[in-house]
């Protein structure tokens, strides 16, 4: 059960229980098998692209190191909520603390922002590699790429960490029953008592700018790097660098598009049943997990024959490399 949390003036609850699907209540166990089956499939697809790029040499470039990291960040993502909800699911037990809650919180939106900022620093890399040829190893060293990455560690935290502080802040009292299968930031402030326009205006500004400026220089990077590449003399280095930048744009639309819709949705669509937000939660949250590591598989040349080398034991080299 919740425990109350009595101040001077105050009473909030400290404990909360995680409703999943209301609608579903009384059948959860139902959906342990199609969410643990998708939860399985995400770990092995991402995981298979994440040790084929670390154990052949030949991948250990920093277009496929970022790949791997941004896979590796899908597996993260995923195991940041689907475990602990199948555990929910199985055994009906579903209490979780407001600190653990805030944890959650903190740990889903870090790791869904990451991830765009690691599309960012693959864009820059491309950027690199197809206007600038000749210099690409020269500029884009390890050193370079590791801060980067801080960098966008750096920015996603700066980012998630004033939406959660702001949360941690406020007083809870209308009930203990949060209407989602995790501590999803509106879910936990329908709760709240009180005044938290503050929170609502920074978590929208904060979401709004991100994307809008991520969207921004992505467009950039991108319309410079396909502008470059139909100026390249050789048809079939024209090509590989069209084939690499179709595949980081599909990732980018799949990541935006299902996280833009989703909040569309949420903000729009009031008479929607509380069971098709959280859908649409699981949506945007798992769709790019298990969609990312299927489209860099197939559509990157060199990641697909090292992974055809591992399910196919005959057949010659070149015809493989061909493809």
């Amino acid at each position: 059960m919740s425990r109350w949390s009595n101040g001077s003036s105050n009473v909030s609850y400290t404990s909360f229980l995680l409703a999943g699907f209301p609608g579903l209540r009384e059948s959860r166990a139902l959906l342990v098998l199609p969410f643990l089956s998708l939860y399985l499939m995400i770990i092995f697809t991402n995981a298979l692209v994440i040790h084929t790029v670390l154990t052949q040499q030949s991948l250990h470039q920093p277009m496929y190191l970022l790949i791997a990291l941004l896979l590796a960040v899908n597996i993260c993502a995923t195991s940041t909520v689907v475990p602990a909800m199948l555990f929910s699911f199985s055994t009906h037990f579903n209490c979780i603390s407001l600190a653990r809650c805030l944890i959650q919180m903190f740990c889903i939106y870090f790791l869904i922002v990451f991830d765009c900022n690691i599309l960012l620093v693959m864009a820059l890399d491309r950027y690199v590699a197809i206007c600038y040829p000749l210099c690409y190893p020269e500029i884009v060293t390890g050193q370079l790429l590791a801060g980067l990455v801080g960098a966008a560690a750096t920015r996603s935290t700066c980012i998630v960490a004033p939406v959660v502080f702001l949360a941690s802040r406020v007083h809870f009292c209308r009930s203990d029953m949060i209407q989602h299968f995790a501590c999803e930031h509106m879910a936990l402030m329908k709760l709240s008592c009180g005044d938290i326009s503050l929170n609502k205006t920074v978590g929208l500004t904060v979401r709004i700018f991100n994307r809008v400026l991520d969207m921004l220089l992505l467009g950039t990077s991108y319309s410079h790097i396909i502008h470059a590449a139909f100026r390249i003399s050789s048809g079939r280095a024209r090509s590989k660098a069209l084939n690499t930048c179709g595949s980081h744009l599909l990732v980018i639309f799949t990541v935006y598009l299902s996280t833009m819709s989703s909040s569309i949705v949420y903000r729009t669509a009031h008479t929607a049943s509380q069971d098709v937000h959280n859908l649409l939660s699981t949506f945007y949250l798992l769709l790019p997990c298990l969609v990312n590591p299927i489209i860099y598989g197939t559509r990157t040349k060199e990641i697909r024959y090292h992974l055809g080398e591992q399910f196919l034991s005959s057949g010659p080299r070149d015809t493989m490399m061909s493809i």
